[in-house]
């Protein structure tokens, strides 16, 4: 089992103490029944969209303040669903991996997932602080009128908006991209999915008018996706440049190269493992529990924004560092 269970991994490298111990062995063996039942990661990654999505109306009703335990109830379902999905997210990679059924579309899925989880979920989260707002009210003395509510609910929905754009589609966008990056310079590209925004442009303007509106659909915004990370990592971006004007191609880099690269990216993807799902998850837990679910918004903007940075500027310094070496 454990030859089997580490070849379903992209590596142990990237994963954190919670995915490698205990939730990617748990998703193992789920791979091993889907794969039986000949279920394909695709679809294991649709069934994780939609109980994502799903929990936002467990999120949005209510806590245990207002509501007692009938309320603790219902945040712990949307806590529990929330897992769950998670749970296939990690399990459609591993079995991709074990059955080779790996696909661009699925690759692309897998990248959207968080978004149609998150979306809804701060819109719901959004929805509870209108209907429960009064601990938030005491704490910076607030009247609690009707005018007061939707002031303070249009602010909360812009910091959700806020907390959106550099969160999951900034922050997640980044840190997967690390990881990638990590991976392709552990396994080389066969081992990695590490994207370039021009091949993706490549591949979308070859789609005819038999390709589906939704293919073309997702495409499209993986090419946006794409650019954003290359957009977001300009050192690194010159460092690749650098190794093909040298050595022709990527696939020709030297391992000493690679084992230089890989001595400073270690340390960094450790951090960079604190902006993936289990810990920003664990606050969304924690705030909703607690009741203060606009909290997370100011703690995912402020908190893992400033997180996000320092892993960048880290990576950032050692790819300029390599790239004057070369």
């Amino acid at each position: 089992m454990d030859q089997n269970f580490k070849a379903s991994l992209k590596s142990s490298e990237t994963e954190d103490w919670l995915d490698l111990h205990v939730i990617r062995p748990f998703c193992y063996y789920c791979a091993l029944v889907f794969a039986k039942f000949d279920i394909h990661p695709n679809t294991v990654t649709i069934w994780s969209m939609i109980i994502g999505a799903a929990a936002t109306v467990f999120f949005a009703t209510s806590s245990y303040y207002y509501s007692g335990w009938w309320g603790l109830g219902m945040n712990l379902v949307a806590v529990f669903m929330l897992m769950v999905a998670d749970i296939l997210d990690c399990t459609d990679g591993q079995l991709a991996r074990m059955t080779g059924k790996k696909s661009r579309l699925g690759r692309i899925l897998d990248g959207a997932a968080g978004f149609v989880w998150f979306v809804p979920i701060y819109t719901g989260m959004t929805y509870r602080f209108y209907l429960h707002h009064s601990i938030e009210f005491g704490w910076l003395g607030i009247a609690d009128t009707a005018q007061n509510v939707i002031i303070a609910t249009l602010v909360v929905y812009v910091l959700a908006v806020i907390s959106g754009f550099t969160g999951i589609s900034g922050q997640q966008r980044l840190a997967d991209y690390y990881i990638q990056v990590h991976l392709f310079f552990l396994k080389g590209d066969k081992g990695s999915e590490l994207d370039s925004s021009q091949r993706q442009q490549e591949i979308y303007d070859q789609m005819d008018s038999q390709t589906p509106w939704w293919e073309r659909a997702f495409q499209k915004s993986y090419i946006d996706y794409t650019k954003n990370q290359e957009k977001s990592t300009p050192q690194f971006q010159h460092l690749l440049a650098r190794l093909r004007e040298k050595y022709g191609s990527l696939d020709n880099i030297p391992d000493a190269v690679r084992q230089a690269f890989l001595r400073q990216s270690r340390p960094v993807i450790w951090w960079n493992g604190l902006l993936t799902f289990n810990f920003r998850s664990f606050w969304l837990f924690l705030f909703c529990l607690l009741d203060v679910p606009a909290l997370y918004f100011v703690w995912e903007i402020v908190g893992m924004g400033l997180l996000c940075l320092y892993v960048n500027h880290r990576h950032e310094t050692f790819c300029r560092r390599l790239a004057q070496t070369l």
